[in-house]
């Protein structure tokens, strides 16, 4: 099992990225990165609204659904966290009555041909993250349009262990579609080393924004770096 460090380094451009880790410590946590190569995907940034974490654009804008959107929102038993709009779709399912497997449950990848990037989804449960449901919608590596939906129980994490989703493998030319998980491991104790050890694994030609999350405190207790 690789190292979340080696894991990250070996791809450069990995796209977004949720990870739920065990620390060394024993807490669980979750974390949120973003990548980018355009102009407008580094022109971004990360900032806490009451609930919710927001990914919004720098410079003023229009509002750009691929690019800007909740990341991270909570209910009274999970926090969700993710690459796009579907996070507030599941937030809203689960408040609805929705089992965590159901939530995640018929999600499309994004309508960004001929890329298709993946809708990836972590919930952590707000009693110290002791259940962690994980959801990915995938194109095919093939020629095939519709939609793989993938969902991921992970159970008794030992720390330092993690799981990791993100929607590319990618040199930063070539864009591919990234594995369906990654089982790594974490050297971190705290929730700020945790965040030192995703950035400073990301390509600094790429990264653009990382945060921490704690799930019994919610998107409030973010912590961040940006570019």
């Amino acid at each position: 099992m690789s190292d979340l460090t080696t894991l990250l380094s070996s791809n450069p451009y990995p796209g977004r990225g949720v990870l739920c880790a065990r620390t060394r410590s024993g807490a669980v946590l979750g974390g949120y990165f973003l990548t980018g190569r355009s102009a407008a995907s580094k022109d971004r940034a990360l900032r806490v609204d009451g609930d919710e974490l927001l990914v919004g654009p720098v410079t003023p804008t229009g509002h750009d659904p691929l690019r800007h959107y909740a990341a991270a929102q909570c209910t009274a038993d999970w926090l969700v966290f993710g690459n796009g709009e579907q996070v507030a779709q599941v937030t809203e399912r689960l408040r609805s009555g929705a089992s965590a497997a159901e939530s995640l449950g018929g999600l499309e990848y994004e309508p960004d041909a001929p890329i298709r990037t993946s809708r990836i989804t972590a919930l952590l449960s707000r009693d110290g993250g002791r259940t962690a449901v994980l959801g990915a919608a995938r194109p095919s590596t093939g020629g095939r349009l519709s939609t793989n939906v993938m969902t991921l129980a992970v159970q008794d994490l030992e720390p330092g262990e993690a799981v990791l989703l993100t929607t590319y493998r990618s040199d930063g030319r070539t864009v591919h579609v990234a594995a369906p998980f990654d089982e790594t491991t974490v050297d971190a104790t705290t929730g700020a080393e945790l965040l030192d050890e995703i950035w400073s694994a990301l390509n600094p030609g790429f990264r653009v924004a990382a945060v921490v999350l704690d799930p019994e405190k919610g998107p409030a207790s973010a912590i961040q770096r940006v570019a």
